[in-house]
């Protein structure tokens, strides 16, 4: 019998949509022929044929709101009305998120002014070197409406999918009805999840795809696995990987628990389905992974910005002050960072430096305030403390949920000691919280019936509490708040783009307005490593845009001879390297900017 069928079906539908989407960019960019006309064509025939398959399949839409209780219904309407919100938030407020501006969104204007997604020269590395499977479903909204107008809508249809998913995981693991609602409401009213489900960042597109293996995985123990599942599995393991390589940490447990459960059903069978899930991920990931090694000599990247990331000590001092901060950050109330004194206390006494550089990432400093909701840090105390506590609780209860929740312990693990903490670090673990969220209600459940009814009654609260903190999240999270200073409906939309940098703004617009009366058309760009190159590409459209600085050894900069203007977000002497002295220009502020003479 398949669980929750419709979900499943939801689930499906997103990988094969996401599959074809990354084939499209991928076989398109062969041919240089990633344009607007190309993507239209591709997505009528898609719908078309969604269209003919949704008939024939007649789904059966059951109503099911008469059947729910009061608690029930609260829940379900407390998860729409913040989904609903966000929708607006997504719709009306215009992506300024931070990275976003730097490195997410500059490549796709680059890939589009290509035609192609191959690596470009520019100082901003992370635009080539990070996974590119989130941008990927950015770049089809940016050929069909030619803006960015849709960019937030990714990430808000993966934080619902998200919330599917934890709400079937939890039917898979024996949960009734009102279980799976809760996992849903524990996963989709953590303030990170809400603030994200409303920018272009990437974190919750692989938690997305990490819940998608997890639930297929789940569907596949018992069973010998059908060849269709097989690649789906594989396809979402791919997803994963070609969006973050963090989500590996928490699919690949899942995977090598499938691939054991297949080989005891038939070893030749086993090695086949293992070598086709491979085969899938390589189809999709392969090609970005390719460009990232002939570019820098590894797959994942230049050296210095692995090591900005990755753990470079394993040893288990090391590993659990790292547990100790990344969680201390997560669960963080705002009373602020309280046990952050005994976490330092007790690295000194490990031997540990708390904010040593190889196991804290370049430049950040601990312990770090992370509860304010901020969509880079924000904490989400009440729904990662259900989730710790109903992962413990189950690891050692007999039944269905033991294995899986001995895999959420493998992930956790896992990350900790790859990953350093970093004062952001919130975000990067949203896929933990996905998988995690069943587990929490499997555990909360039962006592939400506790004869005992303070028992029941304080685990009300508490999900009462965890709702509140997802309202405020929704109601003055930053940088997309509904109320108060900076709100989406009275700001400009110009000025919510530099909301971060408020200051930035008339730099970048005096400039862009110098250039643009100049006529130029070609612009060389030089920048910082973390400076935004994003508000150039919206404030100057149909501009050729191109670096006069390279990190790639076989890419070269462009020359000064061939560009008409020069846009300079550096110090003035850092400019006077690559800009002729007889070059006429300005300076406004932290910009500078330069006219080749006619």
């Amino acid at each position: 019998m398949i669980v929750a069928p419709t979900r499943l079906a939801l689930i499906r539908a997103g990988i094969v949509v996401a599959v074809v989407a990354v084939l499209t960019v991928e076989g398109l960019s062969l041919f240089d022929a990633l344009h607007r006309v190309s993507v239209v064509v591709l997505w009528l025939l898609v719908l078309g044929l969604a269209a003919v398959a949704f008939r024939r399949a007649r789904p059966a839409w059951r109503p099911f709101w008469r059947d729910l209780g009061l608690l029930e219904r609260l829940m379900v309407v407390a998860l729409g009305g913040f989904f609903l919100v966000d929708l607006v938030v997504a719709v009306v407020a215009p992506p300024n998120n931070f990275d976003s501006q730097t490195y997410h969104l500059p490549k796709i204007e680059h890939w589009v002014a290509q035609g192609n997604v191959d690596f470009y020269p520019t100082i901003a590395d992370r635009q080539l070197a990070m996974a590119p499977g989130a941008e990927y479903l950015l770049l089809h909204l940016r050929l069909l409406t030619g803006g960015d107008a849709l960019y937030n809508l990714v990430q808000l249809a993966a934080g619902v999918g998200g919330a599917l998913i934890a709400s079937r995981i939890a039917a898979q693991l024996g949960g009734a009805r009102r279980a799976q609602l809760l996992a849903a409401l524990v996963f989709g009213t953590a303030p990170m999840v809400l603030l994200e489900a409303t920018s272009t960042q990437t974190d919750l597109v692989v938690a997305l795809w990490v819940g998608a293996v997890a639930t297929l995985v789940l569907d596949e123990l018992h069973r010998r696995t059908p060849w269709p599942a097989v690649l789906l599995i594989g396809a979402a393991a791919g997803l994963t990987l070609l969006t973050k390589a963090t989500g590996l940490l928490a699919a690949g447990p899942l995977l090598a628990v499938w691939c054991i459960a297949q080989l005891r059903r038939g070893a030749l069978r086993g090695v086949l389905g293992g070598l086709a899930l491979v085969a899938c991920m390589a189809l999709l990931s392969g090609p970005y992974l390719w460009r990232v090694q002939t570019t820098y000599e590894n797959p994942l990247g230049p050296d210095h910005l692995r090591g900005s990331i990755s753990m470079q000590r394993h040893d288990p001092a090391a590993v659990l002050i790292n547990a100790l901060r990344i969680s201390e950050t997560a669960l963080q109330t705002p009373l602020g960072p309280v046990g952050s004194g005994a976490i330092v206390g007790l690295a000194d006494a490990l031997g540990v430096d708390p904010s040593g550089r190889d196991i804290t990432y370049w430049g950040a400093t601990y312990p770090y305030r992370s509860w304010p909701p901020d969509e880079d840090r924000v904490s989400f105390p009440i729904q990662g403390a259900l989730v710790l506590l109903g992962a413990a609780v189950l690891l050692f209860r007999r039944g269905g949920p033991r294995l899986y929740a001995a895999l959420f312990w493998v992930a956790v693990l896992a990350y900790v000691v790859t990953v350093k903490w970093q004062p952001w670090g919130n975000r990067l673990i949203l896929f933990l919280l996905l998988m995690g969220a069943p587990l929490a209600a499997l555990w909360v459940d039962p006592l939400l019936s506790n004869r005992r009814r303070v028992v029941s009654w304080t685990m009300t609260g508490v999900l009462a509490a965890g709702a509140l903190a997802g309202a405020a999240a929704v109601s003055v999270g930053f940088p997309r708040r509904l109320v108060g200073q900076d709100n989406i409906f009275t700001t400009p939309e110009l000025e919510q783009r530099f909301v971060r940098r408020p200051a930035w703004q008339a730099d970048y617009t005096t400039a862009a307005d110098a250039v643009r009366a100049a006529g130029a058309h070609r612009i060389g760009l030089v920048q910082g490593y973390n400076t935004w190159e994003y508000p150039w590409w919206v404030l100057l459209p149909d501009r050729d845009f191109v670096s006069l600085q390279s990190l790639q050894p076989d890419r070269p900069a462009a020359s000064i001879d061939s560009v008409d203007a020069v846009l300079c977000m550096e110090p003035p002497k850092g400019c006077d390297f690559y800009v002729p002295s007889a070059w006429p220009g300005g300076q406004a502020g932290e910009v500078t900017w330069a006219i080749r003479p006619r």
